[in-house]
């Protein structure tokens, strides 16, 4: 059995339900971030091929808002969040009350920058929590950097080790929500996550579906 067909509908739903869990996490603390209410939904949790994920992103030459972080402790990987550069702004401008933060106005905000920052951390440590409480495995978060740059430049990063072994990612699809907000959905990204071959292994036998 290749690493690829190793992945089922199976694991792509406990993926689902756990990124729901953790995405539950995330709204509350983003809510106590901003200081309105806050929704975050994972509507879907698939595998793609590297074309595909490129795809997803709005190609190679997409410039993003790229958050990437290394998996580290029993279960280890990369993990990146990506959004558009017009819903990262969206964030940003209601985060720190600037309408005139743009990711793409140079130099970039510091403020703008650190709160980026700190979305990053809370989503990614969100979901990471709850992956590690559902296999109590012991998993945890590198401090995650921020670019904004072509998407393929910053992906590149995980794709290095995990192009060997397979030709695909595990794509968690994120919505987030503030209630009174003209456009109902303030942020939709991208989750790419990159477990590590040995990885894979370690976290469905911990789940029980290996």
């Amino acid at each position: 059995m290749t690493f690829n067909q190793k992945i089922t509908s199976l694991h792509l739903d406990v993926f689902k339900e756990i990124g729901n869990i953790g995405a539950a996490h995330a709204a509350t603390a983003l809510s106590n971030l901003l200081g309105k209410k806050i929704d975050m939904r994972v509507p879907k949790v698939e595998m793609v091929s590297f074309n595909d994920m490129m795809e997803l992103a709005g190609g190679s030459e997409n410039v993003v808002v790229g958050i990437y972080l290394r998996i580290e402790g029993d279960a280890e990987g990369s993990m990146f969040f990506i959004l558009p550069i017009e819903q990262a702004n969206r964030f940003i401008r209601r985060l720190i009350y600037d309408e005139s933060f743009d990711f793409k106005k140079q130099p970039v905000s510091e403020l703008g920058l650190s709160a980026m920052q700190e979305m990053g951390n809370i989503l990614s440590g969100s979901y990471l929590s709850a992956l590690s409480d559902f296999t109590n495995l012991k998993i945890y978060p590198t401090v995650p950097g921020l670019s904004v740059d072509m998407f393929g430049a910053i992906i590149s990063i995980g794709l290095i080790e995990l192009s060997h072994i397979s030709d695909n990612v595990i794509v968690i699809n994120t919505s987030i929500f503030e209630d009174g907000a003209e456009d109902q959905e303030t942020v939709k990204g991208h989750f790419f996550l990159l477990p590590d071959p040995d990885s894979f292994d370690a976290i469905f036998k911990a789940l029980g579906v290996s």
